[in-house]
């Protein structure tokens, strides 16, 4: 099989990112690449090129880094409320998801995160605090707050007078 030599102009899940030069297939490049403008070929003239893309991706780099930080500072400051359907002992219906909370963080504070960037350590199956870890950027993450109530009013009055008896401990110590 022929192979050819291409600098990538945009980021390539499994190949590499912007002004990496890698060895393809020609075909691939002839026929993916090239039209979609995601490569161009190495050539003398090119090769200059590829210092203005290492340039530009560099700069990329450093804005999503600092991007990543901000939201992790800001995230660590929240609290996610996550509203769900239970039974009357307050176990969920199903579990909580990564989706659902992107969507929650969506829909409450306007921040979007990617799905595979939440990972959950424990289901999420009853209500309840729990702490999700993030991974924004390949060296930034941080924790989010998630905090499961119920719809089902048997379980609020319950959740209710756990919190009173919390409460009345707190105090009589």
């Amino acid at each position: 099989m022929a192979k050819t030599e291409v600098i990538l102009t945009h980021k390539i899940e499994g190949l590499g990112s912007e002004s990496d030069v890698q060895t393809v297939a020609a075909g691939y490049a002839r026929n993916y690449l090239f039209p979609r403008g995601l490569a161009i070929p190495v050539t003398s003239g090119n090769k200059r090129r590829l210092e203005a893309l290492k340039k530009r991706r560099k700069v990329r780099e450093v804005n999503e880094f600092s991007n990543a930080e901000e939201l992790a500072a800001s995230l660590k400051k929240m609290i996610l409320i996550m509203e769900v359907k239970t039974g009357d002992d307050g176990k969920l219906f199903g579990s909580v998801t990564p989706q659902n909370i992107a969507e929650e963080l969506e829909h409450q504070y306007d921040v979007h995160v990617d799905r595979k960037r939440i990972h959950i350590n424990e289901r999420i199956r009853g209500v309840g605090d729990y702490d999700i870890e993030l991974h924004l950027h390949a060296r930034v993450h941080s924790n989010l707050k998630v905090r499961v109530k119920s719809t089902n009013p048997v379980v609020i009055e319950k959740q209710e007078k756990e919190s009173l008896k919390e409460k009345q401990a707190a105090s009589s110590d």
